[in-house]
């Protein structure tokens, strides 16, 4: 299994067991930075990615913390929510 699966595998583990509702959607977020850093822009559109990026500067608490997590995703890697 390659390191795109192994991390996706383990952030879908990590949102479902999580209660925070900020470090889940954290998860979320994180997920699908995963998609777009190993698809590229196969995955969804330039518009989608702009506003997922944006959302990280959101004052909305649960909008920040997914854009937090996609670009944390990104990058392809294993990380933990702040």
């Amino acid at each position: 299994m390659g390191n795109f699966e192994t991390l996706m595998r383990r952030a879908d583990t990590l949102r479902h067991l999580e209660s925070d509702p900020q470090k889940s959607e954290w998860w979320v977020g994180y997920m699908r930075g995963l998609r777009r850093g190993h698809h590229g822009e196969m995955f969804g559109t330039e518009a989608e990615h702009n506003l997922w990026t944006a959302a990280a500067d959101s004052d909305d608490e649960l909008r920040s913390a997914r854009g937090r997590g996609y670009r944390a995703g990104l990058i392809l890697e294993p990380r933990d929510p702040e």
